[in-house]
C-alpha cells in the first residue's frame, strides 16, 4: 500500500495527518464510556476542604455515597491544600493540565531514544545517484506516541480518574533523568517526595541502594523523612491516625480481590478470597525482589539507569499490597525501553520483537481483565483476570538495555576488543561502551582495533 506513504513525503501531509489522528483520539476518549468521573480528584477535593473548612480528620472522610476515603500519607494532603482555595471545577483543571505536563516530560525522556531512532537520518538517492543522508523531523514521530500514550488503559484512567500517578513516574524519572545525565550529585529528591505522597516509589530508594548509589539513597531519605516529619507538624494527629491505623488498613482501598487490583496480592486473593495465604504471598514477592535487584544491577553495569528504573517500577507493581489497573501507569517506562530494544536491532531482526511490543500494547489497552469483573473464578479467570500481573512479571525477566541487544543481535559480528568491552562490529566500525560511554573506533578485518574514530 503506498498510500500512507504518499500522505507522509507530499508537503503538508504530516500536519495534516497528525490533525487527523489528534482529532481522532480525542473523539475517542471524549465519547467511548470509560470515564470514570474524576472521582479521586472527588476524594482528594473533599479531604481537604473537610480538614480546613469543618475542622474534620484526614482519614475519618469519606466521600459521600461511597465507603472510599484518602489513603495516602499526610504529606499528600498537605501538598493537595491549594485544592481548598478552589473550586471544584478549577481543580479538576488543575489536576488535568499538571498530568498532561508530566506526560510530556515523560514522553520526552523515556520516548525520546526510540522517537530518534525511528526519525534518525535516511539515506536517499540524490540527483546525481549519489546517496544523500537526510535528517527526518521527529515531531510527527512524537505526535503518534503521544496518542498511543492517551490511549493507553491506565494512563486514560489515571486522567479521567483525577490520580497523581503520572506526577509521581515524572518525579521518580527526573532522578533518572539527572543520574543519566551525569548530575547524580542532585539526584534522589523526586524520589524522597513521590514516596512521601505515595507509599509505592519507595522501592526506588531501594533500587538506589542495591546499585550502589549510598549517598542518592540518603538524599531520598531524608526527603522523604524531611517531607512526612513537616506533615507531622501540620497535623500530628492525622500521621498518628495514618502510621499506627490507616495505613494496616487494607479495606478503606477497596476489596483485594476486585479484578482491578493487578498485584501479586491481588492473584492470591482471587484464588482465595476469603483467606489469602500471607505466606505465600512473602514467598513470591521475595522472589520477584531478587529477579528485580539482580537485574537492576546488570542494567547499571551497561550504564542504563532507564532500564534500571523500569524494572524497579514493574516490580513495585508486583510487590504493592494493591496495584489498582490505573496504577500500571509504571509499566509505561519498561515498554518504552523494550520498543527501544526492538529497534536496536538490525532492520531485519526487528519485526518479531516490535510485534511482541505492539501485542502487549494492545493487550494492555483492551480492558480484558473487566470480562472477570462479576466473577474471578476458575482457570480462565485465573488466566484472563490477571493478564496484566502475567505480562508485568514477563516484561520483568525480558526488559533489557537497547546496548545489550544490540550486542546480542550483533553475536555473528562482534569481537573482543583488547582492554576494552565486547564491541559490536559493523561496517569496519567497533562501536564499544566504557563508563555508559558507546565509543567507536575502526577495525580491521583481523578484529584488531585501529585508531579511534
Amino acid at each position: 500500500m503506498r498510500w500512507p506513504r504518499s500522505i507522509l513525503t507530499r508537503t503538508g501531509g504530516r500536519p495534516a495527518l497528525a490533525a487527523l489522528l489528534v482529532l481522532a483520539t480525542a473523539v475517542f476518549l471524549a465519547t467511548v464510556p470509560l470515564h470514570r468521573g474524576f472521582f479521586d480528584v472527588g476524594v482528594y477535593y473533599g479531604t481537604v476542604n473537610d480538614w480546613i473548612h469543618h475542622d474534620g480528620r484526614i482519614y475519618d472522610y469519606l466521600r459521600p455515597g461511597t465507603h472510599y476515603g484518602f489513603t495516602y500519607p499526610p504529606f499528600a494532603a498537605v501538598v493537595m491544600l491549594p485544592m481548598a482555595l478552589v473550586s471544584w471545577h478549577v481543580a479538576i483543571a488543575i489536576s488535568t493540565v499538571l498530568s498532561v505536563l508530566a506526560s510530556v516530560l515523560l514522553l520526552r525522556w523515556l520516548a525520546g531514544p526510540a522517537v530518534r531512532r525511528l526519525a534518525g537520518r535516511r539515506v536517499a538517492p540524490g540527483r546525481d545517484g549519489e546517496p544523500v543522508r537526510r535528517e527526518r523531523r521527529p515531531w510527527f514521530v512524537f505526535v503518534v506516541a503521544g496518542c498511543l500514550f492517551a490511549l493507553f488503559e491506565p494512563v486514560r484512567d489515571t486522567f479521567s480518574f483525577g490520580q497523581v500517578n503520572l506526577l509521581l513516574v515524572a518525579l521518580v524519572f527526573a532522578d533518572a533523568r539527572l543520574l543519566a545525565t551525569g548530575r547524580g550529585r542532585y539526584a534522589g529528591i523526586g524520589i524522597g517526595l513521590a514516596t512521601a505522597i505515595k507509599l509505592t516509589p519507595a522501592l526506588f530508594i531501594g533500587y538506589l541502594l542495591v546499585t550502589g548509589r549510598r549517598r542518592q539513597a540518603a538524599v531520598a531519605t531524608g526527603t522523604a523523612g524531611a517531607a512526612t516529619l513537616l506533615a507531622a507538624l501540620v497535623d500530628p494527629g492525622a500521621s498518628r491516625a495514618f502510621w499506627t491505623g490507616a495505613l494496616w488498613d487494607t479495606d478503606r482501598v477497596g476489596s483485594l480481590s476486585y479484578v482491578s487490583n493487578q498485584s501479586l496480592q491481588g492473584v492470591l486473593a482471587r484464588l482465595q478470597p476469603e483467606h489469602p495465604s500471607r505466606l505465600v504471598w512473602l514467598v513470591c514477592v521475595l522472589a520477584v525482589l531478587a529477579v528485580w535487584a539482580y537485574r537492576s544491577r546488570a542494567a547499571v553495569r551497561d550504564g542504563d539507569d532507564r532500564t534500571g528504573f523500569a524494572l524497579t517500577g514493574l516490580a513495585a507493581c508486583l510487590v504493592s499490597p494493591v496495584t489498582w489497573v490505573h496504577h500500571l501507569v509504571w509499566l509505561v517506562p519498561a515498554l518504552l525501553v523494550l520498543t527501544d530494544s526492538a529497534l536496536s536491532r538490525n532492520p531485519g531482526e526487528r519485526r518479531r520483537p516490535l510485534a511482541m511490543c505492539a501485542a502487549l500494547y494492545v493487550v494492555l489497552c483492551s480492558s480484558v481483565v473487566w470480562l472477570w469483573r462479576w466473577d474471578s473464578t476458575g482457570l480462565d479467570a485465573f488466566l484472563g483476570a490477571n493478564i496484566y500481573v502475567w505480562i508485568t512479571l514477563g516484561l520483568l525477566f525480558v526488559v533489557a538495555s537497547p546496548e545489550r541487544s544490540a550486542r546480542s543481535a550483533a553475536a555473528p559480528g562482534t569481537v573482543r576488543l583488547r582492554g576494552a568491552p565486547t564491541a559490536v562490529v559493523t561496517d569496519g566500525v567497533a562501536a564499544t561502551r566504557s563508563a555508559g560511554v558507546w565509543r567507536r573506533r575502526a577495525v580491521d578485518p583481523s578484529g584488531d582495533p585501529g585508531s579511534s574514530g
